[in-house]
């Protein structure tokens, strides 16, 4: 049976209830349906309630490239379930867009009948060029993520975050001679760090990898409960 996520009066996460009971809630006064950035219906009671005893939830993240799936996970029920569509493809397409353009503007600077020592190389005007430490298209990917746990922190009692690693060293998947441990550098590995980071300001994170050597891999739990990957329903929430 569907849960409504509850807010206490000052907005703090209560335990949800069933959709019955919060229409009910509504129509005598003791709850208003509020809005929430990610199209859930959700009451917020108008009394202090009896008690704020909550159960612990936990918030499942599997990350990918163009998708990602975040669910909420009770004891006794799933809370809460969506497939990210991610916006790696318009940023790079954005990216590609302007180094394009850049170029073009640099060539039209130059003349290039002068030779190679004289030409008009417009020396930068102000230290502009700052180092990121993530790609931009994989920090739009993993700042959508944390917005989304953000909203469900306050929509539900979030004790721990879930979140799904991948092995994407450099040096071992490229074969190299000599390479011993996961010392290369590797974009999606510097995103996973990124994205924990701040996912431990919400709530304590527990990583898990997609093949483990004890079989409790999610990969391997998938295989082994007959679950499939689909793409069928595929909400996106910016």
């Amino acid at each position: 049976m569907q849960r409504i996520p509850v807010q206490n009066p000052d907005g703090t996460p209560a335990m949800p209830t069933k959709r019955s009971r919060a229409q009910r809630w509504v129509e005598q006064g003791r709850a208003t349906w509020v809005k929430t950035n990610l199209r859930l219906k959700a009451v917020r009671l108008n009394a202090e309630p009896s008690g704020r005893k909550t159960q612990p939830m936990v918030v499942g993240v599997d990350p990918g490239k163009l998708y990602s799936g975040i669910a909420v996970q009770a004891a006794q029920a799933t809370l809460f379930q969506s497939h990210l569509e991610l916006p790696y493809p318009k940023v790079r397409a954005r990216m590609d867009n302007r180094r394009m353009l850049r170029r073009s503007r640099r060539s039209r600077r130059i003349n290039r009948e002068l030779p190679f020592q004289l030409r008009n190389h417009r020396q930068k005007r102000f230290n502009n060029r700052r180092q990121q430490t993530v790609a931009p298209s994989i920090r739009a990917n993993r700042d959508l993520e944390f917005r989304v746990v953000q909203e469900l922190s306050r929509l539900f009692p979030i004790a721990a975050i879930g979140y799904e690693k991948v092995r994407a060293d450099v040096d071992l998947t490229s074969a190299r001679k000599g390479a011993k441990s996961g010392k290369g550098f590797s974009l999606v590995m510097v995103g996973q760090a990124y994205a924990i980071e701040k996912m431990e300001q919400i709530a304590p994170v527990y990583t898990r990898y997609g093949w483990q050597p004890d079989g409790n891999g999610t990969a391997q739990l998938r295989s082994a409960l007959g679950l499939k990957k689909s793409r069928l329903y595929r909400p996106s929430y910016a």
